[in-house]
């Protein structure tokens, strides 16, 4: 992992896929998965949009013998079906580990050690962070594919849709960002 800034030969690193209609995995229906890195080799990313319901942050934390107390009560999110014990905070970019942490954009970097939960729960944390446990993950080609299916959308990364829109509302207004009604896709799907 490293903490170098995302270019366009990353393919759609740093940027946000949208699940459509023609997405045939049930675990993506209507995800919204931040994408982390896309080479030729590989990809991977995280879902931001599916809170699990239990463990709740703070009792995550408590759990890691860590003071879950000065964190607010949040959902952890369902980051993807790949090594789901694994955590994996989104953070902003004033939390920093040098060869640890992904920057996804210049104000959004995604850290995945303990270290990183550490200062969450302590008094100087990210200013904006939210954990996911898992993640996505694609072989070589294996997403390309996916895009010529038609099963993904891309958009921008912004700050309010990974930290400000409420995980229901996340699919609709990323759709909503690049001009598209929810009741447009199936009308799209299908078409390249």
């Amino acid at each position: 992992m490293t903490d170098t800034p995302r270019n366009q030969a990353d393919f759609l690193g740093g940027k946000l896929l949208i699940a459509t209609p023609a997405m045939g995995d049930p675990r993506f229906h209507h995800a919204v998965i931040l994408m982390c890195n896309h080479d030729s080799d590989q990809a991977f990313g995280i879902v931001i949009n599916k809170p699990m319901k239990s463990p709740r942050l703070p009792q995550l934390l408590s759990s890691l013998d860590l003071d879950g107390d000065k964190v607010a009560d949040a959902p952890v999110l369902s980051g993807g079906p790949v090594d789901t014990q694994r955590g994996f905070v989104i953070h902003s970019a004033d939390y920093l580990e040098e060869g640890n942490s992904i920057r996804a954009t210049p104000d959004i970097n995604v850290t995945p050690t303990k270290s990183v939960l550490e200062a969450m729960a302590s008094d100087k944390p990210p200013a904006r962070a939210v954990l996911a446990l898992g993640y996505a993950g694609w072989g070589a080609g294996q997403l390309d594919r996916e895009m010529m299916d038609n099963a993904w959308l891309v958009c921008p990364i912004t700050d309010a849709l990974v930290f400000d829109t409420a995980p229901d509302d996340v699919w609709t207004q990323a759709l909503g960002s690049i001009g598209i009604k929810p009741e447009m896709l199936s009308a799209i799907a299908g078409h390249a």
